[in-house]
Formats: structure tokens, C-alpha cells, sequence
């Protein structure tokens, strides 16, 4: 958002549901019409990282923010800066619950209104701490659930939702960016399937960091559009490689990395040697908006809130944790396990340690809809027949559901499935084999998961293949 003033963990309430009758995971939804949905509880870090901030937004239907975690901007500018927020966007800010309320399930809504004479209302707020960065030689994680207005189109001209940082020395100076820098984690304009994440910097216009655009890069939300369900963003901040790096994912898959060395070395301290505070608005127009077709207009649907499930802070010691990083994509091999946790891409998965033999991560969180994806597997001449899976459930009575492998896409028939219910516990593991159509040379595998129930169902730690 450019401003150019210079996890044992709970198993329930972990699924929400998307009218109609689709499910949400914990990263991403497959809807076709949304409803307010129910809360998803923010994951449990994983080891070697530490929570530092969390708003899962748990309070009655119609309240505001905790205003602990959170200050409200309103009007249409800071005090002393630059007018219209300095992106040239048309609303003015509010407090009020009609554009900034909890919905009682667990979500904060970020609702633009228009009055009868066209004025538009919306909301802005930022967390009261200013303090988020790495400790020396560690890393910072920034990520929220998100779902857009749910507007496309013409009706949606004019929408520009955002999840970001500014820099701490931004507040109360409000004239010093973007050398204090700017790290848009999600911005997204007018109803577009695209999530844009980007990192300003230096002078504006023009330097180092090409400003006012910045250094960014964009992808699509899979499974489900950006604005038909919900989806994970998040920025990473890693002080323990070198250069320095800032990451930007979209439901655990990073698509854009700044580094240090594409920038000289005061450009960079002046971004990074300070702590950031964290920002949520919907804002109606402005450049960005401008670049695509402008608006808003009187085509433009008001009322279509930005849905958060929940916003957390993550931080990891100097070299530690992390989580687990995939393994270059391709070269695996078929007949030896493949670890779970190495996907290359995912939808509703979330790393945790396990107490398998041998220790590590596994993937739970797994329900109805979700996936995985491993590239690059090698099965070889000869055909495997076999496929076998490390798994363990601790689901309710009555809740299971189906392990499929697929091959080349997640919209293939399965080639093999097994069905899993209640094992013992989510840490009570198995190995269950399952007969698949011969299978020879490479493939992309796909690891999906059905069920009849919104519930988890399924932890996974390990697979592979036999003949």
C-alpha cells in the first residue's frame, strides 16, 4: 500500500465452512458464494519459532477491535501527512463498527459503505506495537487468513484491500518514505484473482527501489480465487542468510524474494534497522486502483467486506527453526519415502513436529479439499502398483475421509485411494498400503484428501511407492 507521503494442538474450530455448501481449510477455500465464516484457529508455531502477536478476532457480532493490538486511522490522512492517506484513494476512514466490526464468528470485517450523495466510508487500522522485526540473525514471520471482498468485475472497480508494514520511524513523522520502507504483504485492485507483494524503499520517485512501483512481483490464488475464499499471506524477514532476505508467500508458496545486494547497503539499514507495525485496510481508488481502470464508480457495489481470520507475529532465534523448506523441486525418488512436509505447493497444510520414529515434521490439518504437491518423482521402467502412506487421525466418531494420489494435476481421477478413520490420536501413526495403476516414469504427484465431513481427518508424515 504505497504511501507517497514519503500447533497437541485443538483440533475443533480449526475448518470453517463456505456457503454454499463448500469447505474452507485452514489456508485456502473452494467456494463459489462466502458467507461470514467460522473462526480457523491461527497455527501453533512451528519449532524453532516463537509467537510474539496474535488476534484470532474471537468477540461478539458487531464490537470493534481489541484496541490493545489495535489503533484506528480515520479520515482521510495522518495528522500533518499527506492528503487522501498520499495514494490519491477517495474514502475516509472510520472507527465506526459499521466499517471495522468483528462478525462474532471469529473474522474481522473491513466493510466500504456509500452514502446516498456517493461519499464512501471504510476502515483502517494498524497494531499499537511498532517493535516487529528479526532478532539479530533471526528470522520474522508475518502472515494472516485472508479472504477479499467477494466482488468482481465492474462492481468490484475501485476495491484495494491490503495486508502490510511500514516502518516504525513512519509514525508521527509521516514525511519520511519510503526510506523507513514499506513491505506489502497482499495488496490486490479491483476483484482481480492476483495478490501483489512488494517492498519500498529508498527515494521517492525513482532509486533504488524504482519508486513509487518498488520491488514487487505477483501471483494467482489456486484452488479458490482471492476473493472467493480464504487464503494465507505472509512475508518472512530472514536475518540469518546472507544477504539478508524478505520473502512473500501466498498459502506457503514463496513467489517473490528481495535481497540485500539489490540494493546499495544504506538503502537497506535505513529499511531494516528498526522494528514495523502492521496494517489492515480497504481502500476505494487511488493509484493502484488507477493503474487498472480506476474507480470507484457508480457501477461499484459497496458493502463487500476484506474477511481476516486472524493476523500472527512468528519469530525465530538466530539461525534456528523455521519450519521446513522443500527440497529442490524434481529428482525424487519414487521407492524411497518422501517426506510430507517437503510439498512444493499446498492448500489447508500445516508443518508440525511429529513423535514418528525418527522425529521431524509431519502435515496435519488435513481435510475435505486440501492437498499437496511433490514434483519431480521418479518411478523409473518399471511399473509401481504399490502406494504407501504414514499416517495417523485422531478424528471424531464418525469423521474420515480418503487419501488420493493423483499424477500431473489435482483435477486427474486418483490413481489409487485408502480410507482412514480414528487411528488412536493425531500422533498414533500407521503404515497403510494401497494398490494404484501401474505407473512408470516422471510425474508430479498430488496428494489429496476427501472427506464427507468438514472435520480434519488425516495427519500425514511419510509416503512412497512399491512395484
Amino acid at each position: 500500500m504505497s504511501d507517497s507521503s514519503g500447533r497437541s494442538r485443538p483440533r475443533l474450530f480449526r475448518r470453517t465452512l463456505v456457503a454454499v455448501a463448500a469447505t474452507v481449510g485452514l489456508a485456502t477455500a473452494v467456494a463459489t458464494a462466502a458467507t461470514a465464516p467460522a473462526s480457523a484457529s491461527a497455527p501453533t508455531p512451528p519449532s524453532g519459532w516463537t509467537q510474539v502477536f496474535l488476534d484470532d478476532f474471537n468477540g461478539s457480532a458487531g464490537s470493534g477491535v481489541n484496541t490493545s493490538n489495535w489503533q484506528y486511522d480515520t479520515g482521510t490522512s495522518y495528522p500533518g501527512g499527506a492528503a487522501n492517506w498520499g495514494t490519491g484513494e477517495v474514502e475516509t476512514m472510520t472507527s465506526s463498527t459499521s466499517n471495522v466490526a468483528l462478525d462474532g464468528s471469529g473474522n474481522l470485517l473491513i466493510t466500504p459503505r456509500r452514502d446516498a450523495s456517493g461519499h464512501w466510508t471504510s476502515g483502517r487500522i494498524e497494531t499499537t506495537r511498532t517493535d516487529f522485526q528479526p532478532p539479530a540473525g533471526g528470522k520474522l514471520r508475518v502472515q494472516a487468513r485472508i479472504q477479499m471482498p467477494n466482488v468482481t468485475g465492474a462492481a468490484a472497480k475501485g476495491y484495494w484491500p491490503a495486508f502490510w508494514m511500514l516502518g516504525s520511524p513512519f509514525r508521527g513523522n509521516y514525511q519520511n518514505w519510503p526510506a523507513v520502507g514499506e513491505l506489502d504483504i497482499m495488496e490486490n485492485v479491483q476483484g482481480l484473482n492476483t495478490d501483489w507483494s512488494t517492498m519500498h524503499c529508498g527515494t521517492n520517485p525513482g532509486g533504488p527501489c524504482n519508486e513509487t512501483s518498488g520491488i514487487g512481483n505477483s501471483t494467482s490464488c489456486t484452488g479458490s480465487t482471492c476473493q472467493a475464499g480464504f487464503h494465507t499471506y505472509a512475508m518472512e524477514w530472514d536475518c540469518s542468510t546472507s544477504p539478508e532476505e524478505i520473502r512473500f508467500y501466498l498459502d506457503g508458496v514463496n513467489f517473490h524474494t528481495v535481497k540485500a545486494n539489490q540494493v546499495d547497503a544504506t538503502t537497506w539499514a535505513n529499511a531494516t534497522n528498526h522494528g514495523y507495525f502492521v496494517i489492515l485496510n480497504v481502500a476505494m481508488g487511488g493509484g493502484f486502483p488507477g493503474a487498472f481502470g480506476g474507480g470507484p464508480d457508480s457501477g461499484t457495489e459497496p458493502n463487500h467486506p476484506m474477511t481476516v481470520d486472524y493476523v500472527q507475529v512468528l519469530q525465530s532465534s538466530g539461525g534456528g527453526g523455521g519450519g521446513t523448506t522443500p527440497p529442490p523441486s524434481g529428482n525424487r525418488d519414487a521407492y524411497s519415502a518422501i517426506q510430507a512436509e517437503s510439498y512444493d505447493s499446498q492448500s489447508g497444510v500445516i508443518p508440525e513436529s511429529t513423535t514418528d520414529s525418527g522425529g521431524g515434521q509431519d502435515i496435519g490439518s488435513l481435510a475435505n479439499g486440501d492437498w499437496a504437491l511433490y514434483k519431480g518423482v521418479n518411478f523409473g521402467s518399471t511399473a509401481a502398483r504399490q502406494f504407501y502412506a504414514r499416517v495417523a487421525s485422531g478424528a471424531a466418531s464418525g469423521v474420515s475421509g480418503l487419501v488420493e494420489v493423483r499424477l500431473d494435476s489435482r483435477s486427474s481421477a486418483p490413481i489409487g485411494s485408502f480410507a482412514l478413520a480414528n487411528t488412536g490420536g493425531w500422533q498414533s501413526w500407521r503404515t497403510v498400503p494401497a494398490n494404484i495403476g501401474g505407473v512408470t516414469g516422471t510425474h508430479d504427484v498430488y496428494l489429496t484428501f476427501t472427506s464427507g465431513q468438514p472435520a480434519d481427518f488425516v495427519n500425514v508424515n511419510w509416503f512412497d511407492f512399491g512395484h
